[in-house]
């Protein structure tokens, strides 16, 4: 098994250290199954291809209510964009 070494701020360890004492896992074990559950949900690009802003957000887009559909389309909320 390959070997990571990752720094966590106290408040994270602190946390990790919670959940396996309830789990009752090592923490090594805890961070596997988080990893396994994180990478099967997520779309994983290829190297060479950067994800657009889009797509790094697309679970968000289109959350609000009663905001314009798209704020390009009123020249009103790009007064003064661009400007010193």
């Amino acid at each position: 098994m390959a070997l990571l070494t990752v720094k966590l701020t106290p408040e994270l360890e602190a946390q990790l250290q919670g959940r396996a004492c309830q789990e009752e896992l090592s923490k090594s074990e805890l961070v596997r199954r988080a990893l396994w559950a994180y990478l099967a949900h997520q779309p994983c690009p290829a190297p060479n291809q950067r994800l657009s802003a889009l797509d790094q957000v697309a679970d968000l887009a289109g959350i609000c209510t009663g905001a314009p559909a798209d704020l390009a389309s009123n020249p009103e909320h790009l007064a003064g964009f661009g400007e010193r």
